[in-house]
């Protein structure tokens, strides 16, 4: 049975990595004294020892050990060997690049399928939609295909801002560039703002967290949803 936590970030203004999520992630992984992290998103800036350290601290606070798939020989191995497994964020376009060219992406799909319990944050809660057409993200690299994990029947669109109305800011919100996906495809994109996330347990999608989630669907007005609704039907 699938047993997926998709959160819309990994860091709320004032606190610590993770630190908003920990409850829920204790009962997650409650069967994992190890899980695998996957640190290929991050472009620059940190490396993929300095990123899993940052995760394996915040996850020291719930007694669970983190490795990152870098640390082994082989990358397909470490998946299926994974007692629970965590992608952080960064870019989605180095992420999808790099999960394919170690030929992990339809194994990561299946191994999340099969019940290993999956934690994705940002980079790593775009990659469990159909594709990852709907991330906020710049296309520094040019991954081989944009089609992902395939999870949830759904895309997202993690770190959902909502209009400022008071700004003069004349750019694209959001909303709109959501619908320019939808001028080209009929994928529903749910738009998850920060501390919210989704939690899949087998066929069952459930909206967890303090604040709603906007629903975009095409030739469609937005929905807002209110924690606690049952996404398990949208597609």
């Amino acid at each position: 049975m699938k047993s997926i936590i998709i959160a819309s970030t990994s860091t709320l203004h004032g606190g610590k990595y993770l630190e908003y999520i920990l409850p829920a992630l204790k009962s997650h992984f409650k069967n994992c004294k190890t899980i695998l992290f996957i640190p290929y998103a991050r472009p620059s800036g940190i490396s993929h020892e300095e990123y899993t350290q940052k995760a394996a601290e915040a996850f020291n606070a719930i007694d669970i050990e983190v490795k990152g798939i870098h640390e082994f020989k082989d990358p397909q191995e470490a998946v299926k060997n994974a007692e629970g497994i965590f992608t952080g964020g960064g870019n989605t376009f180095l992420l999808v690049t790099q999960l394919y060219k170690n030929n992990v992406m339809q194994l990561l799909s299946e191994t999340v399928k099969n019940g290993t319990p999956y934690l994705g944050s940002s980079a790593g809660s775009n990659i469990c939609g159909l594709s990852m057409q709907t991330t906020n993200d710049m296309p520094i690299i040019y991954p081989p295909s944009f089609q992902t994990l395939g999870l949830i029947p759904f895309n997202l669109n993690p770190h959902y801002l909502d209009p400022d109305l008071q700004s003069k800011h004349m750019g694209e919100t959001r909303e709109t560039r959501i619908k320019e996906f939808h001028a080209f495809n009929s994928i529903p994109v749910l738009g998850l703002r920060e501390g919210s996330w989704l939690e899949v347990k087998g066929d069952k999608i459930t909206l967890k967290g303090d604040l709603s989630a906007r629903l975009f669907k095409q030739n469609q007005e937005a929905q807002e949803l209110e924690p606690e609704t049952d996404l398990s039907n949208l597609n």
